[in-house]
């Protein structure tokens, strides 16, 4: 088995490159308006009632329909998979790696088929879907290697007594409702997804209802690499009405959750309740968002730090949990920082994901489209909008690129996370100061500073509270099996996604001694 290394990023400077990409968009419009079913226990079940998914770049596009799931057949999906339980976790940890690593290798093979479905459905750029892409492919490969780690650990960990024989197995925990975010449905969805089937757990997968058809062909993936369709269901539907009957079933015995705060806090009091004939404490794995800031001290490189502000937070549209939504500039250089921001941001294109050309693409729906509309109301009260600040005129939802400045840490836009495209800017008079702003909010995700002073880089590994602290980089981009992801206080779990303990949260631990 080779080491693990992180899937490489397509070369799209390559003609080649970029035209075996335009050919996958060309086939991937080919299937627009195609329906997809639900799956449950082997079954195929179409339904009249459809989740449409629309193109958030053009919003008369159908990207596809996907049959939409009752709370019967939620219920039903989740006996199913208590059902296919007791076979699945029996199965060898190699068989479950194999079957693993070759979804890994189908998806390396289609990775341009997943970008161009990424670009249509989630409105990602060319290098946004192929950076998610590859990301999918490496929890893959990096979660099949933790297991067969995991199985091998409680040989070696104990400590030896004579006359005994002392093993600490991981088992798997039994039937996991995944619950993805709509902006990764690709990469997120594969993670939870895996880690929950590779150490024996069988899965109901409920994907968001903005990006169903990403997950539908996902799954479909997964069956055709081997993996029994008893042990993934795929539930589609509203939250509001199958997403209390997934977690609250007495079979369900964990919930993987990754999405916004006020959901994650439902689900987490909702899974704490036991029901009748349930023999367990349900388990929640959350990352629930964040409010991520990145702090510019006086002595910073400040052409390195304006170039990773626009990136962390105008990539994807800020649609990342962990985009910079707040820059904490030191007030001897606030102005030039601020200055070459805009000038960056200015510089962005902003246009049709599928095309080539655009630096940023559209907002993933007309609900998020007016919040953040709101939010940019907000901000003209709040601080000073030097550039963006208005819907552009194309048939998708697009805004654009926002800055606002001379915001008091306490405002709306400084601590409510707003998902998309609005940077708000704030000075501090001492790094100290711009410390205490970083800190003053319910989230810890993500954060990142600037600075060539190695004390403050001291400082800041000690004070700064978030769960990625990053220095003299931007503030997203976190790489699997390199940057373990996962946040403190409202961001949840700190559950570290593509690390060395992710696998532990799926399994628990069963030490078996046998007197020799």
């Amino acid at each position: 088995m080779m080491p693990y290394r992180p899937e490489p990023f397509t070369d799209f400077s390559s003609p080649a490159n970029s035209r075996e990409l335009a050919e996958a968009l060309i086939a991937a419009r080919a299937q627009l308006g195609l329906t997809y079913p639900i799956r449950i226990g082997g079954n195929a079940i179409d339904t009249e009632e459809g989740i449409v998914s629309l193109n958030p770049s053009n919003k008369s596009e159908t990207v596809g329909i996907v049959s939409k799931a009752n709370r019967d057949m939620a219920a039903a999906a989740v006996k199913s998979a208590a059902e296919a339980f007791k076979p699945w976790s029996r199965t060898t940890a190699e068989h479950r790696c194999e079957l693993v690593w070759k979804a890994a290798a189908s998806l390396r093979r289609r990775k341009h088929e997943f970008n161009a479905w990424l670009m249509l459905e989630a409105g990602k750029n060319r290098v946004e879907a192929d950076v998610e892409t590859a990301e999918a492919i490496d929890f893959l490969e990096y979660y099949a290697r933790q297991m067969l780690e995991l199985r091998e650990r409680g040989r070696k960990e104990l400590i030896p007594l004579p006359g005994e024989r002392n093993e600490l197995h991981y088992v798997p925990l039994g039937v996991g409702v995944i619950i993805p975010p709509w902006n990764f449905p690709l990469a997120i969805l594969a993670g939870m997804t895996v880690a929950a089937l590779v150490t024996g757990n069988t899965v109901v997968l409920k994907p968001s209802s903005q990006t169903p058809v990403i997950a539908a062909k996902f799954v479909s993936l997964l069956y055709d690499c081997g993996f029994p369709q008893e042990v993934v269901s795929f539930v589609p539907g509203s939250g509001s009405e199958i997403g209390d009957t997934l977690v609250a079933h007495p079979l369900t015995r964990f919930v993987s959750f990754t999405g916004s705060r006020e959901v994650g806090v439902h689900i987490q009091q909702l899974a704490s309740q036991v029901g009748e004939g349930q023999l367990w404490l349900k388990r929640f794995v959350g990352e629930l968002g964040g409010k991520d800031a990145i702090v510019v001290d006086k002595d910073a490189d400040l052409e390195a730090a304006a170039k990773g502000i626009v990136a962390s937070a105008f990539g994807f549209s800020g649609q990342k949990c962990s985009a910079c939504s707040r820059v904490i500039a030191h007030q001897d250089v606030y102005d030039e920082v601020l200055s070459r921001c805009i000038e960056l941001t200015d510089r962005l294109k902003v246009g049709d994901a599928s095309e080539f050309s655009s630096d940023m693409g559209p907002v993933i729906d007309a609900s998020s489209y007016q919040k953040i509309l709101n939010y940019i109301q907000i901000a003209h009260q709040e601080g000073r909008v030097v550039t963006g600040r208005k819907p552009i005129d194309l048939p998708g939802f697009f805004i654009e690129p926002t800055i606002v400045a001379d915001v008091a840490p306490g405002a709306r836009v400084m601590q409510e996370e707003i998902f998309g495209p609005v940077l708000a800017f704030t000075r501090c008079a001492t790094f100290e100061e711009g410390l205490e702003i970083a800190n003053n909010t319910e989230y810890g995700l993500t954060g990142s500073v600037y600075t060539r002073n190695r004390s403050l880089i001291e400082k800041a590994k000690a004070e700064f509270h978030v769960g990625n602290l990053y220095f003299n980089r931007k503030c997203t981009g976190a790489m699997v099996g390199v940057h373990p992801f996962g946040g403190f206080n409202m961001s949840g779990t700190d559950s570290k996604a593509g690390g060395p303990d992710y696998l532990l949260l799926f399994t628990q631990p069963k030490l078996c001694s046998e007197l020799l």
